[in-house]
């Protein structure tokens, strides 16, 4: 008994489900160096004060 080939039919055009994934994981990861980008004055203000209060060696002494 023979089995019948079935041809596998590809779509033209269109994109594949791994290329779309590649894409959004690019969209988002510049999305998110943008906003390190827009933030870093701050966060580097932030780091300062919280190091000159003390850092992990103030314990409870500011709440």
């Amino acid at each position: 008994m023979k089995r019948a080939r079935r041809t596998v039919m590809r779509r033209q055009g269109g994109m594949s489900g791994q290329r779309v994934l590649t894409t959004e994981a690019v969209l988002v990861g510049g999305a998110v160096l943008a906003l390190l980008a827009w933030e870093w004055p701050s966060l580097r203000r932030e780091v300062r004060i919280w190091r000159m209060a003390g850092g992990f060696r103030a314990g409870h002494r500011y709440p």
